[in-house]
């Protein structure tokens, strides 16, 4: 029998009867004979109102304490609904267990409110599965050394998904959700955008990381490591859609590099608002500066993402580099208060209204001229470009945030994406 995990996120369990829809759906699986865990978001609105409540009470608490008792808190949503999807289920007559993430139990770290994941025990799992029940266990928590509970952080239903799915060597792992599969771009942006049947765990990354909100990076990159087949199709089809249908629609995320998609130069592209670019102008060109400017950023806990360096003049250069766009004032009050006057940098400038966008494929391994192609079609709309960043398989570029949603429409029909 193959064994199969749903995974729901909170629009699909958002009211009685989405939560009636699911079990019914995951009821006609079951019967179809396929073994069958499930793992449910919380009913939409529920964390953020949950953690609503802990900051009107504590508008201001950062420490450790505070945060273990926001994972208890925010926990609960996912019990809840991991219940409810339980006691449905039996009303339609199936045998159902709900399981919270310490009885599993789910082993993470003690990264109270973005947990990783250690390990998971799966012997009650498989046990209840041996004697014919539908498992369901709670997305996006844990239980750490101490037993303390903890939670995965932002889109850790999906991760909590792929991680129960490679514990129980699941057959595939269906992520169901508000869209119908992954698409070549935003069809909000271009209309023509097509739906992909398949495409490469290596490029979902890239789309996860450069700013797709499809999948939540971190459940790509489990999938990845423990080779779990994803499939994203969308939970407001029929639920009696025949399973043969369901089973083939969405698009399956796959190490499946087959002739067809090699074909594909680029399969997709990506695009990101949230990010904002500094230049520290005018250091000395001398071995050690880029550690000394991009240190004091890391010693701030703060991500960078491109990094381009100047070619030298008169002893000196300028140094650019991008950040997200939330930590933009923060990495600008470092750089001119302690690390520009250390170093002798003439200037700091930021601009935070840019975006990234990127293209993506496999076929760009083996293709000359795509990074040419995507230059040619930027300049003929007039679309300057700040800062270029490339891989095996992307290349990304830093635009004027304006000229966003015409570069990846100018982009899409360069590449033919709209061809199916």
């Amino acid at each position: 029998m193959a064994l199969i995990v749903h995974k729901y996120g909170g629009t699909s369990m958002g009211s009685t009867e989405r939560i009636r829809n699911v079990a019914k759906r995951v009821a006609k699986w079951a019967r179809a004979g396929y073994q069958m865990v499930v793992v449910p978001s919380a009913m939409s609105g529920e964390t953020n109102r949950l953690l609503g409540l802990a900051k009107e009470l504590a508008p201001s608490r950062t420490d450790t304490a505070y945060h273990r008792e926001l994972d208890m808190l925010a926990a609960t949503g996912e019990q809840a609904s991991s219940a409810l999807l339980a006691i449905a289920l039996q009303a339609e007559g199936m045998q159902a267990v709900s399981y919270a993430g310490w009885q599993v139990p789910i082993r993470t770290d003690s990264a109270y409110t973005k947990a990783r994941i250690d390990s998971i025990d799966d012997e009650k799992v498989r046990a209840d599965l041996a004697a014919g029940r539908v498992v369901i266990v709670t997305g996006f928590q844990g239980v750490d050394e101490g037993g303390n509970i903890t939670t995965l952080g932002r889109g850790g239903s999906d991760t909590s998904a792929v991680a129960v799915a490679a514990a129980l060597k699941a057959d595939e792992c269906l992520i169901y959700t508000d869209v119908d599969g992954v698409y070549t771009t935003d069809p909000r942006i271009v209309p023509e955008a097509r739906r992909l049947h398949s495409i490469s765990f290596e490029e979902m990354l890239e789309m996860a990381s450069l700013g797709s909100k499809v999948l939540q990076i971190r459940s790509v990159e489990f999938a990845g490591k423990y080779k779990v087949p994803l499939r994203v199709l969308s939970s407001f089809t029929p639920w009696d859609i025949p399973i043969d249908e369901e089973s083939r629609s969405g698009t399956l995320i796959t190490f499946e590099e087959d002739e067809k998609m090699e074909q594909a130069v680029v399969s997709g592209i990506a695009f990101n608002r949230d990010e904002a670019k500094i230049s520290v102008l005018g250091v000395p060109d001398k071995p050690g500066i880029a550690f000394q400017i991009l240190g004091a950023v890391a010693d701030a806990n703060i991500e960078v993402d491109m990094i381009i360096q100047n070619v030298s003049k008169d002893g000196r250069t300028d140094f650019s580099f991008t950040v997200h766009r939330n930590d933009f004032a923060r990495t600008m009050d470092l750089l001119k208060d302690k690390v520009a006057p250390a170093l002798g940098a003439q200037e700091v400038l930021g601009d935070a209204k840019i975006c990234k966008v990127s293209i993506v494929g496999i076929g760009m391994r083996s293709h000359v001229g795509v990074a040419s192609t995507m230059f040619r079609s930027l300049s003929e709309e007039g679309i300057n470009i700040q800062m270029i960043s490339t891989s095996e398989i992307k290349t990304s570029v830093v635009i004027d945030e304006k000229y966003m949603e015409l570069a990846v429409r100018a982009l899409h029909r360069a590449f033919d994406l709209d061809q199916a």
